[in-house]
């Protein structure tokens, strides 16, 4: 959070004054501005310290800090949230899980999203890569024409990869 001086912090001798309801009062001497803070019971707070006289409002300034947690929280939720979702198969996989991966993933490229395709490979498995890889191609083609391969299907010690997209 930046950092606001208040009160007795602040040590230019003049500033640019501001009501606690948006008034511009003029520039003050800061010692006049602090006292009329203080007759109100709120703060003197400098906030644009770089201006010439610096521009200090008259506010609560817990309530200032709040508002200011407030507004930064509702611009993190409104961030985009990663655009590549994970689809994990096995080789064992039935037909109807299979099925419903696809649906999922079918959602997610309607969104707009990218599909991370994932085998992981135990023990004996990975004797058949063979096999997975066909698992994982059965799977792209159930997708649809409309799929773009981002990235080639890739070995990866035990797991095989493939990203694909609209």
């Amino acid at each position: 959070m930046k950092y606001y001086r208040l009160n007795n912090r602040i040590t230019a001798p003049k500033v640019r004054l501001i009501g606690e309801k948006g008034e511009h009062l003029g520039i003050v001497e800061t010692s006049s501005a602090l006292q009329l803070a203080r007759e109100k019971e709120l703060d003197l707070v400098e906030i644009g310290p770089k201006a010439d006289p610096p521009v200090a409002k008259i506010i609560d300034f817990g309530q200032f800090k709040y508002d200011l947690k407030k507004k930064g929280g509702g611009q993190k939720a409104k961030q985009k949230a990663g655009g590549i979702k994970g689809i994990r198969l096995t080789p064992r996989m039935a037909q109807h899980d299979l099925g419903l991966r696809v649906k999922r993933a079918k959602e997610f490229l309607k969104e707009g999203k990218k599909i991370k395709i994932e085998m992981v490979l135990r023990g004996r498995e990975k004797a058949h890569f063979d096999l997975a890889r066909d698992l994982i191609n059965r799977f792209i083609t159930e997708l649809g024409q409309d799929i773009k391969i981002e990235q080639p299907v890739q070995k990866q010690g035990g797991r095989l990869t493939v990203i694909v997209g609209k």
